[in-house]
């Protein structure tokens, strides 16, 4: 940044000395911005890495179509090379690098405030990364850099890409001109000329280059959000964060979702091609593009509409067309801001209602059999919907929020392509202006008017980052909580000496510093079992919780061998989803042991059966159960055979019909032949058969009643039918699944008679 301060302040002094000898006031303005954008760059250095990105690339092009100017001045530029620096007629032209020196201020002086600091905060974590990556550009090998270094030059190639696509579409923009001129003067050749040697090699080029910056964006945001998350998930795991995070005040509701979504949506919205979304990176790019289309567009308007007068006088106005988009993007811009400014917070607070409507469902899932002896679905239930009912008002305030501001908006995208026939229409009838002159000046003014209007034409998509960030950088703050509190709480002192597990002096407190346990001296000799008794409540997993080093609430110090490994086992059973390997392994990793001390604990734990399984998957069929369920199996195959039979059953869905018979586990028998008088008739028809046993109260207790009904029901059909799927408990009801094995008796009728 210091060379290229130093190349700016050389400009600027040599264009406000030649404005003021000349005298020329706007070279002067000139040198005196060059002169602002090098102070800005100089002190550019201490800012966010990710913005100081934008501010050198503005910098380098204020120079590269600064000098041009400054040598035309001169009278050292060739005419013929003006179009190379966005020049019109034999001119560079001197707003192009004034307005990128502008750019360059308008970046740093964003860097200063609060609000872009705290997203930089976050998006700076990538740009400064030490660790090293790897990459490939096409057709050379492979190779190995900084993974800051791939992110800025990424964004880079990124940049200069979108700008060539602006400058391709100015390109055309000339050549709407030419072409309807062409057709107002009937000239054939002129007509063809464009469409085959100007449009056509430009279109290859546009599309060329749109191909490409797609697979460099997506490179990009892929290696971006894998960097991120690893460094989120790292954060929140280590010194045992996410646990802590849980006891801090104002805890972070649903750290996977900040994690596994909110990442996601910061970097790039989390658009996957299928919905509309804006992040970080877009809005960034989304910027450059609309500076350089302001840019490139402005020169065009400003040069077209330059003898345009005042409507009704005969003052003329430079870039008449100009001020009349800036001051008409300006008010849109103020008018939907003041509508639309309740987005933000309602955008913010839901993401919490569906967060907090999907765990109270997933958490009535994981107590379902407690729901159901207590008998609480109508507690439950009401308790859904009020959750529901507040994220249903939410939805419908963003609704009448939206329904504003999307009012206004497409009001204004409407006038925006007929203000500037408005304006040229008395122009064009009085012979001033030819019809491709005036087609070319209304692309223009759509273009500085969309350009200008970027708040309003994304402030929807701004409300919604907005609320993602906040959410991070309370995520992120929970975290630096938690951090700060991961010495807290009695000190853990391993000495070569200690053979054994001592606690001298441990009082221990409620995060809220209510005390709870106090320990003046325990020893614990090596090989020593100890029971630890007491009431409910009293604080014994908290003394555990202390011994592993997770509660941070107490003083007192635990002395410990210096070799000591602590592991305490929870109250309820965890396993990792992975192999058993892994399983058995854990919380080493899976490679850690060799396979024969892997086998041998496996037997020792009386699991000899299976020692040959070590590389299948363990897979918990019953997560919610005390101790959980779990199966090997080979996972994929697994998942293979149940997609296979999904396909199948979708095949043969069509033409299966499924009854219900519901039956009661106390059912009298004249109940019982009428209902199984219906089981036949459906198993005769063709139809599958729901068997369901209805439990109530206490019934609940006795599922064998319903498993002997079943069992009875299966032994009468079983010449007609054949069980698909076993008895088994969902809820307050027990299942199952009769499926017939014979033709139904309207088929076999058929067939009967056709023979």
């Amino acid at each position: 940044m210091r060379t290229l301060s130093i190349c700016l302040a050389l400009l600027g002094l040599a264009a406000l000395v030649q404005g003021l000898i000349d005298p020329d006031h706007a070279g002067a303005l000139f040198g005196v911005v060059v002169l602002l954008c090098a102070a800005t760059t100089f002190g550019a250095r201490g800012i966010s890495t990710f913005l100081k990105i934008f501010v050198g690339i503005f910098s380098i092009e204020t120079i590269v179509f600064g000098v041009p100017v400054l040598a035309d001045r001169f009278g050292l530029w060739p005419a013929g090379l003006a179009l190379l620096t966005l020049g019109v007629g034999n001119k560079p032209f001197q707003s192009v690098p004034l307005t990128e020196a502008i750019f360059s201020i308008v970046v740093y002086l964003l860097a200063r405030s609060n609000m872009v600091g705290q997203v930089m905060h976050i998006a700076d974590r990538y740009f400064n990364a030490d660790t090293v990556g790897r990459a490939q550009i096409w057709p050379f090998r492979p190779f190995t850099a900084l993974e800051c270094r791939i992110a800025v030059a990424l964004v880079v190639a990124l940049v200069l890409m979108n700008q060539v696509q602006v400058g391709v579409v100015v390109r055309i923009n000339f050549f709407n001109r030419d072409i309807f001129n062409a057709f107002q003067q009937g000239d054939a050749s002129a007509f063809w000329h464009q469409l085959l040697f100007v449009f056509t090699p430009w279109l290859f080029v546009y599309v060329n280059i749109t191909v490409l910056n797609f697979f460099v964006q997506s490179m990009l945001i892929i290696r971006w959000r894998r960097w991120l998350t690893e460094h989120f998930v790292a954060r929140w795991l280590s010194h045992h964060n996410h646990y802590r995070i849980s006891l801090v005040a104002g805890q972070t509701d649903n750290p996977d979702q900040r994690i596994a979504e909110d990442v996601f949506r910061f970097i790039n919205g989390g658009s996957d091609g299928s919905i509309t979304a804006y992040g970080l990176y877009d809005f960034s790019i989304i910027l450059i593009a609309t500076a350089t289309s302001l840019v490139s567009f402005s020169v065009v308007l400003w040069y077209e509409s330059s003898t345009f007068m005042l409507p009704g006088t005969d003052i003329a106005v430079p870039g008449f067309l100009f001020w009349v988009g800036l001051i008409y993007a300006g008010l849109a811009t103020i008018v939907t801001h003041w509508i639309g400014r309740p987005l933000i917070q309602l955008y913010f607070t839901r993401q919490h209602m569906e967060a907090d409507f999907r765990f109270s469902l997933a958490r009535l899932r994981e107590y379902t059999e407690q729901v159901a002896l207590l008998d609480g679905e109508a507690a439950e239930q009401g308790m859904a919907g009020r959750t529901f009912g507040a994220l249903i008002a939410n939805y419908l305030a963003l609704v009448f929020c939206r329904v504003r501001v999307t009012a206004f908006t497409e009001m204004f995208g409407e006038l925006t392509p007929v203000i500037p026939y408005v304006v040229t229409a008395p122009f064009y009838f009085a012979g001033k202006i030819k019809l491709g002159a005036m087609t070319q000046t209304a692309g223009a003014f759509d273009r500085v008017a969309s350009a200008l209007s970027f708040f309003v034409n994304y402030y929807t998509y701004l409300a919604g980052f907005k609320s993602v960030v906040d959410r991070l950088i309370s995520f992120d703050a929970e975290i630096d909580q938690a951090q700060a509190i991961s010495t807290a709480g009695p000190s853990r002192i391993a000495t070569a000496t200690s053979s054994g597990l001592t606690i001298d002096e441990v009082k221990l407190s409620l995060p809220d510093g209510r005390p709870i346990v106090e320990m003046h001296h325990v020893e614990l000799a090596r090989g020593q079992s100890v029971v630890l008794s007491g009431p409910s409540g009293s604080g014994k997993s908290t003394v555990f919780r202390t011994i592993a080093g997770v509660w941070p609430y107490g003083n007192g110090r635990i002395v410990m061998p210096e070799t000591a490994r602590v592991m305490v086992v929870p109250a309820r059973p965890y396993i990792p989803i992975s192999t058993l390997r892994a399983a058995v392994s854990y919380p080493a990793p899976a490679d850690a042991y060799a396979d024969d001390a892997i086998r041998s604990s496996l037997v020792d734990a009386h699991l000899a059966n299976l020692v040959n399984q070590l590389d299948l998957d363990l897979v918990e069929v019953a997560a919610n159960a005390d101790p959980p369920v779990c199966k090997i199996m080979d996972f994929g195959k697994y998942k293979y055979e149940q997609d296979q039979r999904r396909k199948e059953s979708r095949k043969k869905a069509s033409n299966v019909v499924i009854k219900e018979m519901k039956f009661r586990p106390k059912i009298d028998e004249h109940d019982y032949d009428t209902k199984m008088k219906h089981v036949e008739r459906f198993l005769d028809e063709g139809s599958k058969v729901k068997l369901t046993i209805m439990f109530r109260g206490r019934e609940m207790a006795h599922p064998e009643l319903g498993r002997r009904i079943l069992e009875r029901v299966a032994e009468r059909v079983a010449e007609i039918a054949v069980i698909e799927s076993a008895p088994k408990q969902d809820g307050r009801n027990m299942t199952m699944v009769l499926n017939p094995i014979r033709k139904p008796k309207a088929k076999q009728a058929a067939q009967a008679s056709s023979a």
